[in-house]
């Protein structure tokens, strides 16, 4: 894969206008991106955590007064443990006391539980007002800001209340990704690897040659793999908006995943969490002779290189199990799981038994 980028993308959505992912260098062109989708003259509120408003909203509403009549902020507590319908009603209320309408914008920026859950406040706000996303982590850049899927999480199960609601834009500073912390930036590494994976083995291999420049968060690098992972989200998302089909595939190593990360309280990060499904599913891929050993441990081996961690301790094999049958991935009683057939060739199954997820976990495990 060449390392250069394109830094403009137009996703086209079904029923929806089209909306564009821009990728930039700073904040500047904000104002000029939000004029031009009809944000002028209306009310504009920025949803932001705690930390993500401590360092970029100042910068961010300066810019969005240029356009917007009147611009507010929502600010919450940062963390997962934010991520739920309270919050919602919280932002609900300061739209409703700001007069907000449906010709008003929210405008997201943070990570990926920021833009989960003010996209799912636009999405049911007034039965549907419009937002921006403006991801500043790395995952939340290649992957949840795109795509239109929204929601929070309901009594720790994970994003189980939600609804498909497309951005108007998508506005990507990639400079931003300097102040990321690393487990932040590893975390996004495990989202990043998932679509190599499943998707282009070169560009797997690309990621592992490039992992010093991705580590010191080279820009050229950064810009090139997201616009990458963009340009590959946008191709699912436009053939399977509403994860009917092929969409599914972005799953990969999110169904052990997801249970390891709601056992663990939220403690793991989502990126972490994904990274250690990812080598449960590549072990079972490479136990049914899909993958070779040499492949299966190099899967498992690059997690340590990118500061990902391939055991985990604390909870039972059991309790996974258990977990994984009350995930939404569930398909009339059957877990929709997502193998590798190959290097870079996903495929989602629905017959992997539990000896098979049993053996999987248990090679995970460090107790």
């Amino acid at each position: 894969m060449a390392k250069t980028a394109v830094n403009r993308l137009t996703v086209k959505t079904e029923g929806n206008t089209p909306y564009d992912i821009c990728l930039k260098n700073s904040f500047s062109s904000l104002a000029q991106e939000l004029d031009g989708i009809g944000c002028g003259g209306r009310r504009l509120c920025i949803v932001s955590d705690s930390n993500v408003a401590d360092l970029y909203l100042k910068e961010v509403m300066e810019y969005a007064k240029k356009c917007g009549k009147e611009v507010i902020s929502f600010v919450f507590p940062a963390g997962e443990q934010s991520k739920t319908l309270a919050t919602v009603q919280q932002l609900y209320e300061t739209l409703i006391q700001a007069g907000f309408d449906r010709k008003d914008y929210l405008l997201a920026l943070g990570g990926g539980v920021v833009g989960d859950l003010a996209g799912y406040a636009a999405a049911t706000y007034l039965r549907g007002i419009r937002f921006v996303q403006i991801p500043t982590s790395l995952l939340a850049q290649i992957d949840s800001s795109v795509g239109g899927k929204t929601g929070v999480d309901f009594d720790q199960y994970k994003n189980m209340v939600g609804a498909f609601h497309q951005p108007s834009l998508v506005y990507i500073n990639v400079p931003v990704l300097k102040t990321l912390p690393d487990d932040q930036l590893a975390s996004g590494v495990g989202e990043l690897l998932k679509y190599g994976l499943s998707f282009d083995a070169d560009f797997y291999e690309w990621c592992i040659e490039h992992m010093e420049e991705i580590d010191e968060r080279d820009s050229e690098t950064m810009t090139c793999l997201i616009a990458k992972c963009c340009a590959l989200k946008k191709y699912i998302v436009e053939k399977d908006p509403t994860e009917k089909g092929d969409r599914a595939l972005l799953n990969f190593g999110h169904t052990i995943g997801h249970a390891i990360e709601k056992l663990k309280d939220f403690t793991l990060s989502h990126g972490a969490c994904v990274a250690l499904g990812t080598v449960a599913a590549a072990y079972i891929s490479w136990q049914r002779g899909y993958l070779d050993e040499d492949e299966f441990y190099e899967i498992r081996d690059m997690n340590v290189g990118f500061g990902l961690p391939i055991s985990f301790d604390g909870i039972s094999v059991d309790d996974i199990i258990e977990a994984t049958r009350s995930d939404k991935k569930m398909d009339a009683g059957q877990i929709r799981f997502i193998l590798l057939k190959k290097l870079g060739k996903a495929q989602i199954v629905t017959d992997v038994t539990e000896t098979e997820m049993r053996e999987a976990i248990k090679s995970l495990k460090a107790d």
